[in-house]
């Protein structure tokens, strides 16, 4: 690692949404961001040409995650944020999605400020926005879908975790982080009372090379899950939304039908 500035000067982080992969979905903020930057600390996934914005003399880091496997904890990725900018440093923090979304972002401000130092926040196209857009998936409608919800699905506890009114007519559910865990979702869901055919769709590394639109229904989703192959990132869209897409250009109609589709069959 390269000597870090003066320690004695004083920095700023400024914390940036990357977006959900492709590089043209960087906001002007953002790129003006890393323009600025001595420093760009960043997760993994992000495009080269995103990080071909930030100057050359500008030392890049990678803190890239992977399911229960991180390269640092969280609290060694403050320190390393903080460590710089005491040093003087601009350092650009950044994340793909947007940062307040499943992003660990209000972590990383309340660790930054209870150091004393500034930070800004350059919000970015969430990976739900961004897949779904690819997808042609409106998340919300006016015949359709008033209401849309976000939740991780791979929080711990998560059979005890209260969905109840998230997802049904007239809502759609967006989970994150869901692949590991699509079969217990689905069962989760079900027991909730949500219909065993309703529409869900599975948008795999949206917006990157080799994204995939999946659709199915609901008791079949840990089954797809498994017979596809998905791996993250990607993201799980429950709700009547789903059926509007267009399944011939954009979705993979992998679903047996709904009568096909028993309420006995689970996942």
């Amino acid at each position: 690692m390269a000597n870090l500035l003066d320690p004695h000067a004083r920095g700023r982080v400024i914390l940036v949404g990357a977006g959900p992969g492709d590089p043209g979905l960087l906001t002007l903020r953002a790129v003006d961001a890393l323009r600025q930057a001595d420093v760009v600390i960043h997760d993994g996934l992000i495009d080269p040409a995103v990080l071909d914005h930030a100057p050359a003399h500008a030392q890049r880091i990678s803190v890239a995650k992977k399911r229960a496997r991180h390269t640092l904890p969280q609290e060694a990725i403050n320190a390393l944020v903080i460590a710089h900018v005491r040093s003087g440093s601009i350092v650009v923090r950044l994340k793909g999605g947007d940062p307040f979304v499943f992003g660990r972002g209000g972590e990383e401000v309340e660790a930054v400020r209870a150091a004393g130092l500034p930070v800004e926040v350059v919000p970015g196209v969430s990976a739900a926005l961004g897949c779904a857009a690819e997808a042609m998936l409106p998340l919300t409608h006016r015949d359709w879908s008033s209401a849309v919800s976000f939740v991780a699905g791979q929080c711990k506890g998560l059979s005890e975790q209260d969905w109840s009114g998230l997802a049904g007519v007239g809502r759609t559910l967006v989970i994150y982080m869901g692949v590991a865990s699509g079969g217990c979702i689905a069962d989760k869901l079900i027991a909730d009372g949500l219909a065993p055919d309703l529409p869900v769709a599975v948008l795999e590394r949206g917006t990157l090379p080799g994204a995939r639109a999946m659709r199915t229904v609901l008791a079949d989703l840990g089954g797809m899950l498994q017979r596809e192959k998905v791996e993250s990132p990607a993201i799980i869209v429950v709700g009547e939304v789903v059926a509007l897409s267009d399944a011939e250009d954009k979705l993979r109609v992998l679903a047996r039908q709904a009568e096909t589709v028993s309420v006995g069959d689970g996942v």
